[in-house]
């Protein structure tokens, strides 16, 4: 066996032990009410952002918010980035996103919220978030995926760990479109 076999065997356990240690598993967060300030998220348990599962919840609020009011849901979205706030581009792009009516699309991530309902959420608004065997492939990130009743397959986001052991949201893909309402599809 040669140096490099070693290293390469060496480097393959060590992924592997990174990706037994996330495995696939789901975390439930329930939310009474959908924050509506950044300080009513801040007081939020889940405010810590010591666990990636809990910042990808919380971006989820944070998307319903900027479906309100842009200034409020981007105050939130910039803390969840935490030292990389939202650039012109990328708020371009989340204009474009709710462009047309399309408010709807991020409480699609609620349990209960389907076509059928208008995506009316369930309350207490309950969202999953899930893992699976190659969420933590990458080191000093994590990619956790959010089902959506408007869609058949859960939405990727991408979470980075900061120096501190916190975790801010680095990407998300939860604002492609879904299946339209039932009260705008002409063909229900």
């Amino acid at each position: 066996m040669g140096l490099f076999d070693r290293l390469n065997s060496s480097l393959s356990g060590t992924a592997a032990n990174l990706q037994t240690s996330v495995g696939t598993r789901t975390e439930t967060f329930t939310f009474a009410a959908l924050p509506e300030s950044l300080r009513e998220m801040q007081a939020l348990p889940e405010a810590d952002l010591n666990d990636p599962f809990k910042t990808a919840a919380l971006t989820v609020c944070a998307l319903c918010a900027y479906a309100a009011d842009k200034d409020i849901g981007t105050e939130m979205l910039n803390w969840l980035r935490g030292p990389r706030p939202l650039n012109g581009q990328e708020i371009s792009f989340l204009n474009d996103r709710f462009r047309g009516g399309k408010t709807y699309v991020p409480f699609s991530y609620f349990v209960g919220a389907v076509p059928e309902n208008d995506y009316t959420p369930s309350q207490p608004f309950t969202i999953n978030v899930c893992s699976d065997l190659n969420s933590g492939a990458e080191q000093g990130y994590m990619k956790l995926f959010i089902p959506s009743g408007g869609a058949d397959s859960p939405r990727p986001i991408k979470l980075r760990m900061k120096g501190d052991g916190r975790w801010f949201l680095w990407e998300q893909y939860l604002l492609p479109d879904i299946r339209p309402p039932k009260s705008a599809d002409p063909w229900a």
